[in-house]
């Protein structure tokens, strides 16, 4: 049963409050703009499903500070720069390794190739026909002899290459292969 009282605090409107998360909201969007200007574009970049993961924190973070005034802006600019640097690092580390890229991100996968599926590689990325019929709908694919290539890429999206022309690929789209 809902009470009154109860609809009254979810209703309820503190100038206090409202005011301390305003502040709130100013200076972490501040303090992140300045840390996003510093650290670089690659921030809210999606390139792997670490930079994905990564701006999801960074959006949680951000909401959580925001929406509770008695979360501390100091403790949450750390808990960015925290997150922001790591993710440099990480980004740095997988640019000088190649064992460490390897470990650390998804490969691509190659779904289609010349109009035809590639059941096995759906398979390996869990992902359903009726789901990449979709995707080349999305990229305006009339027929499948229009598709080069389909790539499940890292960060999850789905890259369609298609041309309606006798265009041949480029096998340097597909260097990931080897």
């Amino acid at each position: 049963m809902i009470k009154l009282e109860d609809i009254n605090k979810w209703l309820n409107f503190n100038l206090d409050t409202s005011l301390i998360i305003i502040i709130s909201v100013v200076l972490i969007f501040t303090g992140f703009i300045i840390l996003t200007r510093i650290s670089g574009l690659r921030t809210f970049a999606k390139m792997t499903s670490f930079d994905f993961a990564t701006t999801i924190a960074i959006g949680s973070i951000l909401a959580s500070i925001a929406l509770n005034p008695k979360t501390s802006v100091g403790n949450g600019l750390i808990c960015l720069i925290a997150i922001v640097a790591f993710q440099v690092l990480f980004a740095f580390i997988q640019r000088k390794s190649e064992s460490f890229r390897t470990m650390a991100t998804n490969e691509p996968v190659l779904l289609m190739r010349d109009g035809e599926i590639d059941y096995d590689a759906l398979s390996k990325v869990n992902l359903h026909k009726s789901e990449l019929i979709a995707k080349l709908r999305e990229a305006n694919v009339l027929d499948f002899s229009e598709v080069r290539a389909v790539v499940f890429e890292s960060t999850g999206d789905v890259s369609v290459l298609h041309s309606n022309k006798e265009v041949q690929l480029s096998e340097k789209l597909l260097d990931f292969l080897d």
